[in-house]
């Protein structure tokens, strides 16, 4: 493992962990989409199936059943502990939109025709755009608190320096993977207009990330 691929790994975790702490202590899930969250936990059950079938790692095993249960957890306090905070009229944007054309890609596009392999391609694809309703949310409401834009830049920086590490590794290892290569760049360009908001408007002004309309 490089050192890339480990910054963006705790990146990951921070976000997790950044989200988490929000809604627990705040008794708040204002301003988080639950389809985005829908949408992660399906990314991460359907890319780590093989947690049954192949070890590669402690840290791995680890990482794995990590973000399977935060995944699920984060859609429990939204929709059934914390259910009246739920946002769900500014959280309206039609995720078969997203799930589909994953979907399809990954039965056509992938690196061999076996249902694992077809599971991890569709996890692929889905996370490069799951955040789409999170984003869309913040364009609905308008403006986002400090904490949850905290929340989106350490979920981008995640993406951004698994993207470093791919490019690592082609360099390194002579190692490419097409697939989580090109979503990786769709993820991080979905994230490029946020990161410039967020040190314009939160980091400078430490305050509430007001979105322009």
């Amino acid at each position: 493992m490089n050192v890339f691929r480990l910054v963006a790994d705790m990146c990951h975790l921070l976000a997790i962990v950044i989200l988490l702490s929000k809604i627990w202590k705040t008794r708040s899930c204002s301003g988080i989409s639950a389809r985005t969250q829908i949408l992660f936990a399906i990314v991460f059950v359907t890319r780590y199936l093989d947690l049954f079938t192949s070890y590669v790692s402690a840290y791995n095993t680890i990482m794995k059943i990590f973000f399977i249960t935060s995944s699920i957890a984060t859609v429990y306090l939204m929709l059934f502990k914390f259910r009246g905070t739920y946002e769900k009229e500014s959280d309206q944007f039609r995720v078969y939109l997203l799930v589909v054309p994953a979907a399809v890609l990954a039965l056509f596009i992938n690196n061999g025709f076996t249902v694992m392999e077809i599971l991890w391609t569709f996890s692929i694809y889905l996370e490069a755009i799951a955040i789409m309703p999170q984003l869309f949310m913040l364009q609905s409401t308008g403006c986002a608190e400090t904490i949850t834009a905290h929340y989106l830049f350490a979920l981008g920086m995640y993406r951004a320096f698994y993207l470093v590490n791919w490019i690592f590794r082609y360099y390194t290892e002579s190692y490419f993977d097409p697939i989580a290569t090109v979503a990786g760049v769709v993820q991080t360009v979905l994230y490029a207009d946020f990161f410039y908001l967020y040190f314009t408007r939160v980091v400078r002004a430490n305050k509430a990330m007001e979105l322009p309309i």
